[in-house]
């Protein structure tokens, strides 16, 4: 049996996915607004809780890879789920936020 995956990258995970799914909501919310300055703050957030998510993910890939076993718990899936669908998201967002500028006649950067 493997080593168990340590619960605070897990937690990590769960956490800046979640951060970056709240932020890229709030993105959109805020161009919905034509408030696209706070937008752009928003999307820049949400890449940085998912660079803190990736640091996460990179350090059980490289575990893996150095011929470590490690148990995965349903707790760890779900963390890559949660990680998944926030990635998903914020790149969704940033398109409904160029929808939002060009409805408002703001010109894509």
């Amino acid at each position: 049996m493997g080593q168990t995956i340590n619960i605070e990258t897990i937690m990590g995970l769960i956490i800046h996915g979640g951060n970056a799914k709240s932020d890229a909501m709030e993105a959109i919310h805020a161009a919905k607004t034509d408030n696209f300055a706070l937008a752009a703050e928003k999307l820049d957030a949400a890449d940085k809780s998912l660079v803190e998510a990736h640091h996460a993910q990179t350090s059980l890939l490289t575990q893996e890879a150095s011929g470590e076993e490690l148990t995965v718990s349903l707790l760890a899936v779900h963390s890559q789920d949660h990680l998944m669908n926030a990635i998903t998201f914020r790149d969704m967002a940033s398109e409904v936020v160029d929808v939002y500028k060009k409805l408002a006649g703001v010109s894509l950067d």
